[in-house]
């Protein structure tokens, strides 16, 4: 690297706005280093997508435990469900700069629009990112940089304001035209990509926030089946196809595993922070009846641990009016 160019770290999320963001640095000068943070909530595989067809190198790095501890009680609170994104850019920031050094990067960039989005981009909440980041002063937002509070990399020259773009508001035609400028190749449509957006998905995430039970494992099945809170200790999974019986079968450790014996159909997957009483499985069979499409009002089911399902009970459906209290979604 020359004496006078600059190497920058990227907050990458495989968007078009990141896309652009770190092209448009390239076009001006900048060396960009982009970095994926990743955790249960958005995983990395459409930001790994993105980057290859666009030539850009990209580095994962997981931050699920202080995500996680983000979580439980953000400073500037949650959006329509559980997104705490104001929380989540300044943390991301915070770790951000920590990596600094790492790859020898004078400062960082995001794609970042001045009011795209009402909680988390407009002017008070980009500088409240700034202070949970406790390095403000180090972030450029090259997409609407001429509408905010210069930085250090612009008050010292390192870049030239003049360079960087006035872009505000929720459309994306001037990201898409430069998109175009910029040879970028292949961009996702907009929308989110983290689960904490997503309402069923944060009703389940609400009920292991209620019950204490938010850790990786139980995290890794959340977008995956019906969810039940069988009693304060204990909840059930239904698989709804069979391609998620497939995902959540590599996933299965600890856990009790119930299908029916004579015919074809979901699985139930009971989680349980103590051991499961014989009226917790009963009831937990009795609710695996009513979501197979094929079963009797009465029939044998099979349970266990990790497939060894040695273990029988016949067992009559739940009704419909007795269901309703354990259904979390």
């Amino acid at each position: 690297m020359s004496v006078n160019k600059k190497r920058a770290l990227a907050l990458f999320s495989g968007g078009l706005d990141s896309l652009v963001a770190v092209k448009y640095m390239e076009k001006i000068g900048v060396e960009v280093i982009s970095i994926f943070f990743s955790t249960p909530f958005f995983p990395p595989d459409k930001a790994l997508k993105m980057a290859e067809i666009n030539d850009i190198k990209l580095e994962i790095i997981d931050i699920t435990d202080k995500h996680l501890e983000m979580l439980k009680n953000p400073r500037y609170g949650f959006g329509k469900c559980l997104n705490p994104c104001i929380d989540c850019h300044g943390l991301m920031f915070n770790i951000l700069y920590d990596y600094l050094e790492t790859y020898d990067a004078d400062f960082m960039i995001s794609g970042e629009v001045l009011k795209q989005r009402p909680m988390s981009q407009t002017k008070n909440a980009l500088i409240a990112v700034g202070k949970i980041s406790r390095h403000a002063d180090l972030i450029v937002r090259p997409l609407s940089q001429k509408l905010i509070q210069d930085t250090l990399p612009i008050r010292e020259n390192w870049i030239n304001k003049e360079d960087l773009l006035d872009i505000q508001g929720r459309t994306r035609a001037r990201q898409i035209q430069l998109a175009q400028e910029l040879g970028i190749k292949e961009y996702p449509n907009s929308g989110g990509g983290c689960l904490l957006t997503d309402k069923g998905y944060t009703k389940r995430l609400k009920d292991l926030m209620d019950y204490d039970s938010v850790n990786k494992e139980y995290l890794q099945f959340l977008p995956y089946g019906r969810h039940f809170r069988i009693n304060d200790n204990t909840k059930l999974i239904i698989t709804r196809v069979k391609q998620e019986s497939d995902i959540i079968t590599p996933l299965l450790k600890e856990e009790l595993v119930l299908k029916c014996k004579n015919i074809p159909g979901p699985l139930g997957i009971i989680q349980s922070k103590k051991e499961n009483s014989q009226d917790v499985i009963n009831l937990c069979a009795s609710i695996l009846l009513r979501y197979n499409a094929k079963s009797a009002d009465q029939e044998v089911v099979s349970f266990g641990k990790v497939f060894v399902l040695e273990n029988e009970i016949t067992i009559d459906k739940i009704s419909e009016i007795e269901l309703n209290k354990f259904k979390i979604n």
